[in-house]
């Protein structure tokens, strides 16, 4: 049995917009056009401490910077591949932001904040103070470097 050439055409035009519709399904669709304000630099931060209790991978990801490095509380380096990793392993817990300032300078900026991290019970597990690098590219903030600092029991 012979296809006619206008059914074959159609068919391989239907099969190659579904299989488009399918793989961007998968794919997290990174934002664009944010805009260059310390407004939207908190907004991340927000974004990111509520995908970090999601354990969204996929949002974290649009957020980090091909190049991203992290000096955790205990001083140690992670890349972005191991801080992505990492997520689905976090304990359930939410992370409470507050003391958020942020600064941008051109394509530069940068946020310092507090993170409480409160686990399912609702006992704060820890308070810790960050600092967080952003780059603009490709149309949004996306985060090179982040530093934090566990604070001691007594400035709990």
């Amino acid at each position: 049995m012979k296809i006619p050439a206008a059914l074959f055409v159609l068919l391989v035009v239907l099969l190659v917009v579904l299989l488009t519709l399918a793989l961007s399904a998968f794919g997290a669709d990174c934002p664009k056009d944010q805009p260059k304000t310390e407004a939207a630099l908190v907004e991340l931060e927000q974004n990111w401490a509520s995908a970090l209790s999601r354990k969204d991978v996929d949002a974290v990801a649009c957020m980090l910077a091909r190049e991203f490095e992290d000096a955790d509380v205990d001083g140690s380096l992670h890349m972005r591949s191991e801080t992505l990793e990492h997520i689905p392993r976090k304990k359930p817990g939410v992370n409470h932001l507050s003391e958020l300032r942020a600064h941008v300078e051109g394509n530069s900026g940068f946020t310092r904040g507090l993170a409480t991290l409160v686990d399912g019970s609702g006992k704060v597990v820890a308070r810790v103070r960050f600092t967080d690098v952003f780059v603009y590219r490709d149309g949004r903030w996306q985060a090179l470097a982040g530093q934090e600092s566990l604070l001691s029991q007594a400035s709990r």
